[in-house]
């Protein structure tokens, strides 16, 4: 089988090596699909300004201004219906020339019909980060630094205060994101054996291996819910500090404070992906180590 012509053959079997070789074959169908989703991304950026623009406008009687407001909208729907459509089609070919390729490598490795299988659905997780993840990281780094970017021009302190806690957040990124790598690598390799349990194993084996499997899981839902709240407490603090700054300022717009308090709610909900995120990449790690599609592992 000549490996040069099969999607994810990588040489390290890596994550990031299985990435970019799926990248690189879908070069022209991946370009089309995420120029979709920073154009999307562009108008969300813009909204909280031109919804503040159109606020000032009912304000002032200026009914033609404030109606464009309803046409952006439009324009912003269309282009997710286009996204949804053309993402669909793009990944669902991706994985279908992916499966293949894992399925007859993973045989010429002489593996077992469990790992085999338990791979190959593993393998799904390459494409469901082109088609969901992928997606998720730059509409959340899109707005996250463009938010920030935002409120550095139109309410300083908050974007100041925006890069701080995006500095601070940083610090604990590494240690974060290894112990989650180490508990997808002691789930991973009880789902490869799930085929054999199923078949083979005792009721006490089984038993043993679903609690095992529950435990893990909550494990990682727990280290979500942990980040997911620190994220909310420096949130509150945000909002609260920012609230306070607007407050003591004199001749602030309506528009102005919807500008604001909207662009500090979108650079939060894309703080509320970070966790979410890291999980991915961490599950995403452990699988590059597994799912190769070139002879040798």
């Amino acid at each position: 089988m000549n490996t040069e012509n099969i999607p994810g053959h990588s040489a390290s079997g890596s994550a990031s090596g299985t990435l970019k070789l799926l990248a690189s074959r879908n070069r022209k169908k991946l370009f089309f699909t995420f120029l979709l989703v920073v154009a999307e991304n562009v108008t969300y950026l813009l909204y909280p300004i031109l919804a503040g623009i159109s606020i000032n406008a009912i304000l002032s009687g200026q009914t033609l201004n404030a109606v464009l407001y309803g046409l952006m909208i439009l324009f912003i729907w269309c282009l997710g219906a286009a996204r949804r459509s053309v993402d669909t089609r793009t990944f669902a070919r991706i994985y279908a020339a992916l499966a293949v390729s894992v399925v007859m490598t993973q045989r010429k490795n002489n593996l077992n019909h469990s790992t085999v299988a338990a791979r190959v659905a593993l393998s799904r997780e390459f494409v469901d980060f082109f088609e969901l993840h992928l997606p998720m990281l730059i509409t959340s780094l899109v707005s996250m630094i463009g938010a920030a970017v935002m409120l550095l021009i139109t309410e300083s302190w908050a974007g100041i205060a925006c890069l701080v806690i995006l500095v601070f957040l940083a610090c604990f990124l590494p240690a974060f994101a290894r112990k989650n790598e180490a508990l997808y690598n002691k789930l991973n390799n009880r789902l490869e054996k799930e085929v054999d349990f199923v078949t083979q194993a005792t009721t006490l084996s089984l038993n043993r291996h679903y609690s095992t499997l529950a435990k893990l899981r909550i494990r990682l839902s727990d280290r979500e819910a942990i980040g997911y709240l620190s994220i909310g407490v420096l949130v509150a603090m945000l909002f609260s500090l920012t609230i306070i700054w607007m407050t003591q300022s004199s001749g602030i717009s309506a528009g102005h404070i919807y500008s604001v308090m909207t662009y500090m709610w979108m650079f939060a909900t894309s703080l509320d992906d970070g966790p979410q995120l890291l999980e991915k990449y961490s599950q995403l790690k452990d699988i590059g180590k597994r799912v190769s599609t070139e002879t040798g592992e």
